[in-house]
């Protein structure tokens, strides 16, 4: 019997992927090999509508536990890749059990990034949010009147803080950054969303240094900042990135650099291993490049899929994203790397603008808040390449549609 194709991790990716083997006739052996118990879920919903309570856990499924039976697809739960061997074609478990693979997909995704033990990240009620475990555990911790602690202004701290502050808890966000959303975002941006948390009574401290978390019998109290100011905290939540699970890769010699380094074919430097998703760094547009999205994971690993079974052309993604807050709907269109200047778009509701990023004269992204059509017209405008007048945009009076035709 000829030795399977491999997916290494149970996430988006490898769903996407297993699903498009199957669509694309590939009838052969399929297996996906994953360390946590649960069969591959959505990860967007866990620090929004899972940990809040509002979604059910069968929710979360990308596909039912019967469809993997259904298309012959073997799913390899609780086991951890532990080596790969690119040369002899094996993959070696935890349990010592060694996988024989003609093809193998890595879409092992990321880990956040935690604080070391030394200033306090081992103390109880100190969470990252990265898989169901995780937001099972924060779960039960967020009770009206707790006092949580954000670690980082991004957009996993900023969902965690606007669940927190909705469910009554007492928030505070530190940011070590000028502002929140500096990594990804422009200022506007950042600017509308502090006014957004501060509107629900969230404390946003930003160019904030945290010195230490402080605890009482292995329990967190609170947090000393730079400054020497300490802060009362039941909870923390830290979200100060992530990190790309190259570790497989690097260890089996394959290249890598920030993530695994994959060709437009998503192959990486062994010609029967691919990679897709978090953990995957590729070129495009000029620079190498490392989506951390659902749509990328989705996107990439179906494109993955394509180039198992042979040639496809390179993988030129279409990069979006969305984040949700309070009442307020984020969409993002585009890359808004190397941008120098930006316009502001009035949106026609409360809580309702777009922000129009340029690099020269040439647009390259946006955000849009609670409006849909900006958002639509942009992201159609980015991938016909037209860029509008900038005077024209920043009119809100004037029809967004002929602007951008």
């Amino acid at each position: 019997m000829a030795a399977p194709i491999i997916l290494v991790g149970a996430g988006q990716a490898s769903a996407s992927c297993a699903g498009k083997l199957r669509a694309l006739g590939y009838y052969g052996q399929l297996m996906i090999v994953g360390e946590e118990p649960a069969a591959p879920y959505q990860r967007p919903p866990l620090s929004k509508k899972y940990v809040s309570g509002e979604l059910a856990v069968e929710r979360l499924f990308i596909r039912p536990l019967s469809w993997y039976g259904e298309q012959q697809i073997e799913l390899r739960l609780e086991s951890r890749a532990v080596a790969l061997d690119p040369i002899a074609h094996l993959l070696t478990l935890a349990d010592g059990s060694q996988l024989p693979f003609a093809k193998l997909l890595l879409a092992t995704g990321s880990t956040p990034r935690s604080l070391p033990p030394e200033i306090g990240g081992s103390l109880g009620n100190v969470f990252t949010i990265r898989n169901l475990a995780d937001a099972d555990a924060i779960a039960p911790a967020l009770k009206p009147g707790a006092k949580l602690l954000v670690i980082g202004g991004g957009y996993i701290g900023l969902e965690a803080a606007a669940v927190a502050a909705q469910k009554g808890l007492t928030v505070t966000v530190i940011e070590m950054a000028e502002r929140i959303l500096q990594r990804v975002a422009a200022a506007p941006t950042s600017d509308f969303f502090r006014a957004l948390h501060q509107s629900h009574g969230v404390t946003i401290r930003e160019s904030t240094g945290l010195t230490e978390l402080i605890g009482s019998d292995n329990r967190l109290t609170g947090a000393r900042l730079k400054d020497g100011t300490i802060i009362p905290a039941d909870i923390a939540i830290v979200g100060i990135g992530i990190i790309p699970n190259d570790g497989l890769a690097r260890d089996a010699g394959l290249a890598v650099e920030g993530g695994i380094l994959v060709d437009g074919q998503c192959r990486t430097s062994n010609p029967d291993i691919f990679a897709a998703g978090d953990c995957a760094i590729f070129a495009w547009h000029g620079a190498r490049t490392r989506l951390e999205s659902v749509q990328n994971a989705i996107d990439q690993g179906e494109h993955a899929a394509a180039c198992l079974l042979g040639v496809a052309p390179d993988y030129d993604p279409k990069p979006w994203f969305w984040s949700d807050q309070y009442d307020v709907k984020l969409q993002i269109a585009g890359l808004n790397r190397g941008y120098d200047s930006t316009v502001l778009r009035p949106g026609k509701r409360p809580l309702s603008q777009s922000i129009w990023y340029f690099q020269g004269d040439r647009l390259i992204a946006i955000d849009a808040m609670n409006d849909a059509l900006a958002y639509a017209l942009g992201k159609k405008a980015l991938e016909a390449g037209k860029s509008p007048d900038r005077a024209a945009l920043a009119d809100s009076q004037s029809d967004l549609k002929s602007v951008l035709a």
